[in-house]
């Protein structure tokens, strides 16, 4: 066995069975420091032999960018991206659109969403080719706190929540991070950015009217500290990006917990393709957020089915006391395999294509 595949193994066994929930234990800790020893060498392997090259500075949407969260791409390869309007924020910028539809060169095909959204985080395109986007914060001004649904022509659908104000009912948000459409209609919600929110997934019918929620604050199975990115595979089982507690965590549509799942890093976007490969953007992973250790910051890929991770693109910054967050935040990849990664600190769109292919 070579190195790479036995730090493979140890990573995947280890990890993949063991939530820091349960890792107090003195000969767990010595167990863990070990791993981590291990993990250092397999992310340096994996980024050392990904596939991919960067595109900085991707789109132009006639402007500066701003920062941004939240991509999402159609099946015909076109991107969908919400920005927050030159700066970290659309507050006092009522002027510009934030939500933008591109081609796969970058080209702006449609825009809209000025004066509707506070601060676009999230970010889904339903298989009706609908817009949803979460507003993660409020104003002054009876916005913010909830999920809108658009048109592909920017029309205003639906809107979950009660606007600009924050809450812990059936029909409010408190920083609504992501939202996840079903094939079947169904509405789930990541509600509570920070890990002072709800901290619970919600799920509403087609309609829009409340089914049920689960969690709470917590580091036990099914509790959260920040849920802060969804996603759905081919079996219909729900994606939490648990970013507070460094983890992936796994959910029937029902709310039962399946899986708990580290060795995708600290997710703060989470994106799954028709063949089941699981995309997990690591933005986070340093001393000021909680430093996940043994982690590299950047985007981790890898089976959505056995949980096998097999490449890591590195965060062009790797300093672990940096004070900001850095590389993709959000994540998403189209029908040719490139993957889009939305930046926060950078204020930018960076796309990946595979080597030796056309950009």
């Amino acid at each position: 066995m070579t190195l790479a595949a036995f730090v493979r193994e140890v990573k995947i066994n280890y990890l993949r069975y063991h939530s820091p929930v349960h890792q107090g234990e003195t000969s767990m800790r010595i167990t863990r420091t070990l791993a981590s020893l291990l993990l250092l060498a397999f992310a340096a392997t994996l980024s050392a032999s990904h596939p991919y090259r960067a595109q900085p500075g991707w789109g132009d949407i006639g402007r500066e960018w701003g920062s941004t969260s939240a991509v999402y791409t159609t099946p015909e390869g076109n991107v969908w991206v919400a920005e927050r309007c030159g700066e970290n924020t659309c507050v006092g910028h009522d002027d510009l659109d934030n939500i933008f539809l591109f081609d796969s060169d970058g080209n702006m095909l449609k825009s809209f969403g000025a004066g509707l959204i506070t601060w676009p985080h999230g970010i889904h395109v339903d298989r009706g080719g609908n817009v949803w986007v979460t507003d993660a914060r409020g104003d002054n001004n009876g916005r913010g706190h909830q999920i809108h649904k658009f048109s592909a022509d920017g029309e205003l659908l639906m809107s979950l929540g009660k606007a600009g104000i924050a809450g812990e009912g059936e029909d409010e948000f408190n920083q609504p991070s992501d939202v996840y459409i079903a094939p079947d209609g169904s509405i789930f919600v990541a509600d509570g950015h920070g890990s002072s929110g709800n901290n619970r997934i919600v799920k509403f019918n087609a309609d829009g009217d409340f089914l049920m929620q689960w969690g709470s604050t917590g580091r036990e199975y099914g509790e959260f500290r920040d849920p802060h990115a969804l996603a759905m595979d081919s079996n219909g089982r729900l994606f939490v990006g648990d970013r507070g507690n460094n983890r992936i965590q796994i959910f029937t549509q029902q709310g039962e917990h399946l899986e708990t799942w580290s060795q995708f890093g600290r997710p703060s976007g989470l994106f799954i393709d028709d063949n089941d490969m699981l995309y997990a953007a690591d933005s986070e992973s340093n001393l000021t957020w909680g430093f996940n250790r043994g982690y590299l910051r950047g985007i981790y890929i890898g089976s959505a089915i056995e949980g096998f991770v097999i490449h890591h693109i590195p965060d062009p910054n790797q300093d672990p006391d940096n004070a900001g967050t850095t590389a993709a935040e959000g994540i998403a990849v189209d029908k040719d395999g490139n993957l889009y990664g939305a930046e926060v600190g950078p204020e930018q769109i960076v796309k990946y294509t595979l080597r030796g292919l056309r950009e």
